[in-house]
């Protein structure tokens, strides 16, 4: 080298943080960008079949409880399905018009099966007219509980809460909606780990191997995965149901692992239009009602976190407070459709088709309508509904592994908005993310041991507010983090900054951004008529 000096060092390369997104990129179709027509029906007819596993999981448990038989029970799934097919198009035609499937919810299960343990049931002696008198029991609570998010929703409460809701708030409440129902994912797949397992497995190596391993220019492993892996272990689980390996297990092995015990198939009529008042004159009792409204207001307060989720892998920006409010109200109309046609189940935004948008990277409005009309298709043709809706569970179970993993993943992606170097967001994350881990395992295992929850008062009703309230993960890490974000050194300069607030100023009102309007105005012109609440 001449001069016989030494070479410089090369400098160091720039240490930068990656940028903060208000909309996920890497989304292949957004809401309003739909894919080629044959890929959006196979999308729907994907998200049909995710849904399927909530729709039913909830009546094959409640059903027999309430004392029907297969044939109630192909008709509730039937009527289930029929209206989430309804609350979808309503959701996405009017409500948030987020690609948000709407169908059974957990939520309502605690609620039901309280009234199903009512005492003026328990005399009773033919099954059949006890199904359909706990069904109008049921109906009525529903109908009554709607009436809560339909004036929330539409009066504008919810808007002036959810405007106080701030991404440092929000990460707890998204997060354990999606982590917090571990509870239905490997210990579903452990029930028959033969299908469950190689299910997971499958899943994973279509999505996430298979299209880096081929290079593929169009993707097609990825975003049809489920119904690749799903087709493949189905087989398998016919073929181990035919060739005897069940012949000789036990008979809960049987009820999850075998592909002929749903008994759904001879079940369902093949054709049949649900309606309203189908079980008879809805009735109604006070106490019960209290209760189901207990439910609905947690269901609000979950499905606001999915929709938040939903926004974030449909690539939209974050949803105006108005927005959610107008969706919470579309929700309730929802829960009062589920109280007239006796679905014996409240309804909230499916979490698990919420993964799925993430999974296939499409957040189509078009793909989530098209699954809607597979729904009320096959809701009227029972034959063939009945044949997907018979998917051993297990198998659905290894879905919920990775779809609800997606929708937590989606609250912690929040984070990006924080500043993680404060030792408030530390505390508020930590305690609301534990307490909301903590608090719902205590009245688990109260309520497991005792038969009754910590709250055991002479009014039944009270206690079941109590224990449908504080048994939501999501509701109470929600609830823990939005008390402390809004009290906690709020007036401080940077506190403001610290938990993100500044970043969705622009998304607090409707009209402030031009990607909001695009992405939340009504069709038809009709925001002239219904203005945002």
């Amino acid at each position: 080298m001449a001069g016989g000096g030494a070479a410089p060092a090369p400098k160091p390369e720039e240490l930068v943080p990656h940028p903060v997104k208000d909309q996920l990129p890497n989304v292949s179709y957004c809401i309003t960008s739909p894919p080629p027509w044959p890929e959006a029906i196979l999308l729907g007819f994907q998200h049909y079949l995710v849904m399927l596993g909530t729709t039913v999981i909830i009546p094959t448990a409640l059903v027999p409880q309430m004392g029907g038989g297969n044939d109630e029970k192909a008709r509730v799934i039937q009527t289930l399905l029929f209206v989430a097919g309804l609350n979808t198009l309503f959701q996405t035609f009017f409500g948030t018009r987020l690609p948000a499937v709407i169908g059974g919810s957990y939520t309502f299960v605690l609620p039901t099966i309280s009234i199903i343990l009512a005492g003026r049931y328990s005399n009773i002696a033919d099954p059949h007219e006890k199904f359909l008198r706990i069904m109008r029991g049921t109906q009525g609570a529903l109908i009554v509980a709607s009436t809560l998010q339909i004036i929330v929703g539409f009066s504008g409460l919810w808007r002036n809460v959810t405007r106080f809701l701030s991404p440092l708030a929000a990460v707890p409440l998204v997060a354990l909606v999606g982590f917090g129902l571990y509870e239905l994912g490997f210990p579903g797949v452990a029930k028959c780990i033969e299908i469950g397992l190689p299910q997971i497995i499958l899943l994973i190596i279509f999505s996430q191997y298979i299209p880096h391993a081929i290079h593929a220019e169009r993707p097609v492993f990825d975003r049809f995965a489920v119904i690749f892996s799903v087709a493949i272990v189905w087989l398998y689980a016919f073929l181990l149901t035919v060739g005897g390996a069940y012949r000789h297990a036990a008979p809960k092995t049987q009820l999850h692992c075998r592909t002929d015990r749903s008994g759904l198939v001879s079940a369902a009529p093949w054709i049949r239009v649900p309606y309203p008042f189908q079980w008879g004159a809805p009735t109604f009792d006070a106490g019960e009602a209290f209760a189901m409204m207990a439910a609905s207001f947690v269901a609000l307060v979950e499905s606001t976190g999915t929709f938040i989720a939903v926004s974030r892998y449909a690539s939209a920006t974050p949803v105006p407070p108005s927005i959610l409010s107008r969706g919470i109200g579309w929700q309730g109309i929802g829960i009062l459709l589920d109280g007239l046609f006796g679905t014996a189940n409240g309804s909230t935004v499916s979490v698990e088709n919420a993964g799925l948008l993430a999974l296939t990277r499409v957040g189509s409005r078009r793909v989530v309508q098209i699954s809607a009309g597979f729904m009320i298709f096959f809701s009227i043709l029972g034959k063939f509904g009945a044949v997907f809706a018979s998917i051993p569970a297990p198998i659905i179970a290894a879905l919920y592994c990775l779809f609800f993993a997606y929708v937590g993943a989606a609250g912690l992606s929040f984070l990006q908005f924080c500043n993680l170097n404060s030792f408030r967001t530390k505390f508020i994350l930590g305690f609301s993310v534990f307490m909301g881990l903590s608090v719902p395992q205590y009245f688990n295992e109260y309520t497991s041991v005792a038969g009754y929850g910590p709250v055991h008062t002479h009014a039944r009703w009270f206690n079941d507010i109590i224990n449908v309230i504080f048994s939501s993960k999501a509701f109470v890490a929600g609830l823990v983090a939005f008390f402390l974000d809004n009290t906690l050194h709020r007036r401080d300069s940077a506190t403001r900054k610290d938990r993100g607030y500044h970043w969705w100023d622009r998304f607090r009102s409707f009209k402030t951004d031009t990607r909001s309007e695009e992405f939340y105005s009504l069709p038809f012109n009709l925001n002239k008529f219904f203005p945002s609440v």
